[in-house]
């Protein structure tokens, strides 16, 4: 689809797989302060993450950090709800992602226990913050972009930024859980912490919300276990459920990488047939 240069895509982002559709304002306008007041208090919310990692608390961390990214998932639906995309709430999501998402988990597990393997464990911290920067500067980058071969399959290019933090975070909720110290090992954390970095900027194809569709005669039980899971799971279990629902992504990876390789597969061999018609 052709992207009009006169309405500029513009609003906070529901998620990367959703594209910002509307015109900008030259001011704030009393309709776009519901969605921007949402998008600082996620912008809050991820500083007050390294406020609780500071006095230790790292529960307290990390639900500050999955807050953040909650409150990042409604407020472009708002703005799309209430039509209140602007570019200053644009700026300032791009903006308030990448301190949420990248700058925060990586203070806080540096704290946590990259600390204690001093350089190695900085630079894991280092790679992940500005991993993340560069996978939301790429997104800003190409929104514009027709050819986006990835979105236009229903699927994202990388891990997402909430995803990627809420990964880097497993070892912490496995720690929260059990109490086995081995799960705080810097060695092993500066590892898992450069490979989520690497997943933040690297071109794999991941499946979206959009490329999720169960089959009809399960949709009623899809829902029923999203509803369990995420009401229920949460709030009885909130780090066994967190764990489930990571170990869950990455096993999706791979079933997104197959899916995506048969959608090329199928344009490659519709484009022989046009060429060869």
């Amino acid at each position: 689809m052709s992207h009009d240069p006169d309405l500029p895509r513009v609003g906070p982002k529901a998620a990367e797989d959703e594209i910002p559709v509307g015109k900008g304002t030259r001011g704030l306008t009393l309709r776009t302060m519901l969605p921007n007041a949402i998008t600082a208090a996620a912008l809050c919310s991820g500083l007050t993450g390294i406020r609780f990692a500071v006095s230790g608390e790292w529960h307290f961390a990390v639900i500050a950090i999955i807050l953040a990214g909650v409150l990042d998932g409604i407020d472009g639906r708002i703005a799309r709800l209430l039509k209140a995309q602007s570019r200053f709430g644009a700026e300032l999501d791009s903006l308030a992602d990448n301190v949420s998402f990248g700058v925060a988990p990586a203070l806080i597990l540096f704290m946590w226990s990259l600390q204690d393997f001093p350089r190695l464990g900085w630079f894991a911290a280092l790679a992940f913050a500005v991993c993340m920067a560069l996978r939301l500067a790429r997104f800003n980058a190409q929104i514009d972009l027709d050819d986006q071969p990835h979105k236009s399959a229903g699927f994202l290019t990388g891990v997402p930024a909430p995803v990627g933090a809420g990964l880097a975070f497993l070892p912490v909720y496995f720690w929260l859980e059990t109490g086995i110290a081995e799960f705080r090992n810097p060695f092993y954390l500066a590892i898992w912490v450069a490979l989520i970095a690497f997943l933040l900027i690297s071109n794999i194809a991941t499946l979206s919300w959009s490329s999720i569709r169960p089959r009809r005669n399960i949709r009623l039980e899809f829902l029923a276990l999203v509803g369990i899971l995420f009401g229920g799971g949460l709030l009885l279990e909130p780090w066994w459920t967190l764990i489930v629902i990571c170990l869950g992504y990455l096993a999706l990876v791979p079933v997104g990488l197959v899916r995506y390789g048969r959608i090329r597969r199928q344009r490659r061999e519709a484009a022989s047939a046009q060429g060869g018609a």
